[in-house]
């Protein structure tokens, strides 16, 4: 069944009121990390209810309670939930994205303000933060609302909302809250529901559009060195005593190699390898190792092997060394000896990994090498935070409605990956629910997310917006089939 025309027609006639919803949604620093933006993250929830609320969809506040935070007790963002439509005869679908966004100034080297979108139009682009993570994408399910909407056009399947808040902090609340209105069965907001569709994740490269199908868990680890009472000074007591920077290193220079293989005992050898036919769906994907450097901006690569760098990414799990706290940063020529030092790690988890079955591994090996230092000095390591990881089938219907919408509205067919980066609620979404999950991008690869210029492409919210109306239709296509 084509998505009718004059939806499609709908969204080019009306893109400069789909530029100007978004322009108003990025124009709210809603920045959940930030104490000081929590108001500005409530009041980005009150807009995106009264652009739901605008085109008919019921709404409903899901409170999540309080945190504390830098000493102050913050209120939690609530869930904006939404229905509308319920027809026995349509699928029902549940989207999920926030409006929540990572902190950003000019400061950090931005060539625009980053709360105030600027469309490029020499290059087809739309600057600001939020812009494609994640205000975008669900705007771009707003603006499929209004068409039918406007057109007065039923929607082609009874569709549910679930927008939270929280997502760049953690997502502090949600899982429970998820759990708990499942537990409510007929009256539970997510009754019914046959499918969930997340866009909160990126096309692999430029040039292709994909559908995900697989996401890498994350366990995160402090691993912390004490030893003096206080900082002291190198002249005074360098070589005198144990230093607890020494010993840090030492250690986390233990976890990984420099080809990336994991060190810890046990870890990889999880993961079974890859035989021949999964090694010829990495090598068919429309990327190169030119796109590896070309996106991290140096010849750098692991390997000159396509399907081994891929695999490295999307299943195989990587350990990163990402800081440390207590060591000097600072301009000059300090000569201090830090008293307690904090180095942050994480492993990006594949099936069968979990946060559970890798960080027993982790404590034990790192006991047995700070042992072999004979240090007199103290160690621990802390399990930070974690989510699992999760692998869906992508042969469902789920994802041969998206695959025909993308090819209807892309004239392509679309890559199948699994990403490296993490969103836990997938995996929460597939095991309460128990149905099909489908992450369908909106952006490229290149947008920066999180990053300085975060961008949005045009015909990336244009025609993604256009896709996401599409896959619905297919849905509707594929029911009565």
């Amino acid at each position: 069944m084509a998505t009718p025309a004059e939806f499609l027609n709908y969204i080019d006639s009306n893109k400069d009121a789909f530029f100007a919803r978004l322009r108003d949604a990025v124009a709210i620093p809603s920045v959940s990390g930030d104490p000081a933006r929590r108001d500005d993250v409530l009041r980005m929830g009150d807009y995106l209810e009264s652009q739901l609320k605008a085109y008919g969809v019921e709404t409903k506040r899901a409170e999540l309670g309080e945190q504390v935070s830098e000493g102050k007790t913050l209120k939690l963002p609530p869930l904006v939930l939404g229905r509308i439509g319920n027809d026995p005869g349509k699928k029902t679908i549940l989207i999920y994205g926030h409006f929540d966004v990572q902190p950003a100034a000019k400061s950090d080297g931005w060539n625009t303000e980053p709360f105030e979108l600027t469309h490029d139009s020499k290059s087809g682009r739309l600057y600001g933060r939020g812009s494609t993570d994640d205000k975008g994408p669900i705007l771009g399910w707003v603006n499929v609302l209004q068409a039918h909407h406007e057109l007065q056009k039923p929607l082609p399947v009874n569709m549910r909302f679930c927008f939270e808040g929280m997502e760049e902090s953690g997502s502090e609340g949600l899982d429970d809250m998820i759990y708990a209105e499942v537990k409510k069965g007929k009256d539970s907001w997510f009754h019914g529901v046959d499918a969930v569709c997340i866009s909160d994740n990126y096309w692999l490269n430029t040039r292709t559009p994909c559908l995900t199908y697989g996401l890498r868990g994350i366990a995160y680890y402090k691993l912390h060195i004490s030893g003096p009472g206080a900082d002291l000074h190198s002249g005074a007591f360098g070589r005198m005593v144990h230093e607890p920077m020494t010993d840090l290193i030492h250690l986390m220079g233990k976890l990984v190699d420099t080809d990336g293989r994991i060190l810890v005992p046990g870890v990889d050898d999880m993961v079974a390898p890859p035989n021949e036919e999964e090694k010829a769906i990495y090598n068919k994907l429309d990327y190169s190792i030119e796109d590896v450097e070309e996106s991290v901006g140096a010849p750098i690569a692991l390997s000159s092997d396509k399907a081994a760098v891929l695999m490295g990414r999307m299943r195989s799990s990587s350990l990163s060394l990402h800081g440390i706290e207590g060591a000097f940063y600072g301009v000059g020529a300090k000569t201090v000896i830090p008293a307690t030092v904090c180095g942050k790690f994480s492993i990006r988890l594949v099936p069968p990994q979990t946060p559970e079955n890798v960080t027993p591994l982790v404590q034990r090996y790192l006991d047995e090498e700070f042992k072999k230092l004979g240090s007199k000095n103290k160690m621990s390591c802390e399990y930070y935070h974690g989510g699992r990881p999760w692998v869906e089938d992508y042969k469902h219907w789920n994802y041969q409605a998206a695959h025909r919408a993308t090819q209807a509205i892309y004239k392509q067919d679309p890559d199948y990956t699994r990403e490296g980066g993490s969103i836990p609620v997938t995996l929460t979404f597939a095991e309460a629910l128990g149905v099909n999950v489908l992450l369908i991008p909106m952006g490229r690869s290149d947008d920066g997310a999180h990053s300085t210029n975060e961008k949005l492409d045009v015909s990336n919210y244009l025609e993604g917006t256009k896709l996401l109306g599409s896959y619905l239709y297919e849905v509707q296509a594929l029911t009565k089939a």
